[in-house]
């Protein structure tokens, strides 16, 4: 066996120069997939964003380029690339060639950028390295400087030539590498999406998306920011007028460190029909929040639980609100900004700052507390909303543990649920559960069967519509609950309060085919059609996976006497006994119209029905969302008029039904 190779003192290396970032995207940017390429087109995007915040332009220009490239366009001073006396250096080696390198260092002293998005210094040089090739022309000066950078590494220096124009402002154009990023095409919406947010948090800041591929400009525009933005949302019909908060503070995180500037701005209307919080902090969208978030969450509770007891509205022994009571009517944009920020890490997704949560949770009670006493006509509406929303969640809640009671957990079905017949195998893909109709079919189809892998379970006459009846009838309704038990796999409820009311689990259902089988009559078809409804509405995904199927049942049964034999052959439709007919001779046959299945012979009822090679099954498939719930509302739901017009134009194709019983 080989040995290792020694691990000594010359086994310890570092990387240099673009590797730190080439080799490594992932720290830097999170990943190295196309997440990762996003945040780089954000770094540069940053900085842009910071000089127009400051004051100095108030356009910015995106455009996107068919082949993955990027330039971002802005009117600000300019990056300063020239010589740099103090540090002896060039300055666009600092920017772009130097991790931990930038003019955001001073903020604390209200330097150049006192309220900044990048102060790291790491955003410029890390994309700059994790580029194809990335190309910088800036105007300062009375002068025009021009770069290019290919896979990290400067080509021909800096360039610099006078010029006339005034105008200042800094262009950059870049290919993400493929050989940093396993993606780098980066699609339209992200870019809509993130420029839409920062034009939300930077108010009076224009931006402007080109988009090659298409031919399409966009502008992003928001004069009153996150106000504006909360007025859209709300559409007009919210419970409470849009309102905006805002404070200016300083503070520390702890007794020993620096003390450092905040400033929060907090938009918020309440609204019946729509639900929305976001998160910014120095204009980066906070995907999962951190300090802004828990402020908001303990001020609104906070305060809303005071009013709603000085208003003695809790009933007697009524637990207190929870923040998922307010949040179901809540639009909230929350853009805060501050001289020191502790990011969760260079992908600045939330911030864990002691004192902006401190100072945010403060600004919005006090703000809170004169909001309820200035607006008590809006305010009494959203305390009433809050305890409708609290008392329905706590519905649904003791309504899930119910339902959770009466179908999950391990269950011997045979002795739990009546009738049902289990079969022998425990191959869940070879299982069948038929659902028959009553319990005479329920006999012919045990007889006929074959006992190895189908099951059976009886449905007694017409079951609950389920798309009309509430979920406390539908789970006191004996048959359903006994299918639902019989599946295994548990049901889906999506309200407001509980997105999975029992868990659903497909992987626990214990068939692989679950077949409806009943008479070919009108009865028999309403049947199948309320069991149908009852998947649509409490098992959708059983629908949608293709487990769901319906047996065909012979219409006729045509029986031809040859000599002293008989044969019988069986016609599922008109067309068909028409052919058979037309083939054996219709004056040497007897025809009769298919009995129930309750009174056919096992022989039959495994030929026509149940023998895998010769059972017709018609897999029930989902159409468009749209379409599925139109035919159901048509059939079983609250369309009436639609309905009576259905049997006008349709009912005379199933008059003769009508005589089978």
């Amino acid at each position: 066996m080989a040995k290792s190779k020694a691990y000594d003192n010359e086994s310890i290396s570092s990387l240099k120069g673009a590797d730190r970032v080439r080799l490594r995207p992932g720290v830097i940017f999170g990943s190295d997939d196309l997440v990762g390429c996003q945040h780089s087109f954000f770094e540069i995007l940053s900085n842009s964003i910071d000089e127009a915040r400051e004051g100095f332009g108030n356009q910015i220009e995106v455009t996107r380029f068919r082949d993955g490239s990027i330039e971002v366009k802005d009117d600000g001073r300019g990056i300063p690339l020239d010589y740099n006396n103090k540090e002896e250096r060039y300055n666009w080696e600092l920017v772009y060639c130097e991790l931990y390198a930038g003019g955001k260092y001073n903020n604390l002293i209200g330097d150049s950028y006192e309220f900044s998005l990048g102060i790291n210094g790491l955003g410029a040089c890390a994309t700059q390295y994790a580029s194809e090739y990335f190309d910088v022309t800036v105007f300062r000066d009375g002068f025009r400087f021009d770069l290019h950078f290919e896979k990290g590494e400067n080509i021909g220096g800096l360039s610099k030539e006078p010029v006339r124009q005034k105008k200042t402002g800094t262009i950059q154009k870049w290919r993400p590498d493929r050989d940093v990023f396993t993606e780098i095409i980066i699609p339209l919406e992200y870019f809509q999406d993130m420029l839409k947010r920062q034009a939300v948090v930077n108010a009076g800041i224009t931006f402007v998306l080109n988009d090659q591929e298409s031919g399409e400009t966009d502008k992003f525009y928001y004069p009153e920011g996150i106000l504006g933005y909360v007025h859209e949302l709300d559409q007009g019909k919210g419970i409470s007028t849009p309102v905006l908060f805002d404070g200016l503070g300083s503070g520390r995180d702890r007794k020993d460190k620096q003390e450092y500037k905040v400033k929060a701005s907090i938009a918020f209307c309440f609204n019946n029909e729509i639900n929305r919080l976001e998160y910014y902090h120095n204009s980066s969208w906070l995907e999962y929040g951190g300090s802004p978030d828990r402020a908001v969450r303990n001020a609104f509770v906070g305060e809303i639980d005071r009013q709603i007891r000085a208003l003695d509205k809790y009933k007697a022994n009524e637990s207190k609100i929870t923040f998922t009571d307010v949040q179901d009517s809540l639009i909230l944009v929350s853009s805060s900004f501050s001289t020191q920020t502790s990011y969760e890490n260079q992908t600045k997704k939330a911030i864990n700052n002691r004192f902006i949560q401190t100072f945010i949770t403060d600004l919005l009670r006090s703000k809170l507390e004169v909001w309820f006493i200035e607006n008590k006509a809006e305010g009494d509406k959203v305390i009433e909303q809050i305890l409708i929303n609290k008392r329905s969640r706590e519905n649904a809640e003791r309504q899930r543990l119910n339902i959770r009671k009466k179908l999950m957990g391990n269950i011997d079905m045979t002795n739990r649920v009546k009738k049902f017949v289990d079969c022998r195998t425990r191959d869940v893909d070879r299982r069948e559960l038929y659902i028959v109709e009553g319990d005479s079919a329920l006999g012919s189809c045990k007889m006929g069967r074959d006992a190895e892998f189908q099951a059976i379970i009886p449905v007694r006459g017409k079951i609950l519509n389920c798309l009309k009846a509430d979920y406390e009838a539908i789970f006191k309704n004996e048959i359903i609950v006994d299918l639902i038990k019989v599946l295994g796999c548990g049901v889906e409820i999506r309200t407001r309060h509980n997105k999975d009311l029992s868990a659903f689990d497909l992987s626990a259902l214990r068939w692989n085919k679950i077949i409806i089988c009943t008479d070919a009559d009108v009865d028999g078809f309403q049947i199948r059609t309320l069991i149908l409804a009852m998947f649509y509405r409490l098992t959708p995904t059983l629908i949608e996976k293709g487990k769901v199927y319906i047996a065909e049942s012979p219409l006729f049964e045509i029986t031809q006497r040859v000599k002293r034999e008989e044969r019988t052959y069986f016609a599922y439709n008109e067309r068909e006994k028409s052919q058979l007919l037309a083939m054996l001779g219709a004056d040497k046959c007897h025809i009769q119209r298919s009995k129930g299945l309750g009174e056919n012979e096992p022989e039959m009822m495994w030929e026509t029905t149940m023998n895998p090679e010769t059972r017709r099954l018609i897999q029930i498939l989902p159409d468009e969302a749209a379409v599925t719930f139109a035919t159901f509302d048509l059939l079983l739901g609250d369309n009436l008029a639609g309905r009576k017009s259905h049997i006008e134009q349709n009912g005379h194709l199933y008059l003769d039904m009508l005589d089978i019983g």
